[in-house]
């Protein structure tokens, strides 16, 4: 597996985790989903930004914090 498709699997496999984690979502239903569904989860789970919106800087700061 190529340096790219190994990030985006491992990072694909930590947001499958936390989507079970925080709505019980099975693998089938998060590889589902559409990316704005998933971003819906987040900006649930965390204080709204001024526009109520999240950033792919946002998912990636929770994917880091998540796991060190």
């Amino acid at each position: 597996m190529t340096a790219p498709a190994a990030r985006f699997a491992d990072a694909a496999a930590r947001l499958c985790g936390q989507c079970a984690l925080m709505v019980g979502w099975r693998p089938d239903e998060f590889w589902l989903a559409t990316p704005a569904e998933v971003a819906a989860i987040f900006t649930a789970m965390h204080e709204p930004q001024a526009n109520g919106s999240v950033t792919r800087n946002d998912i990636q700061r929770m994917m880091e914090q998540d796991h060190g």
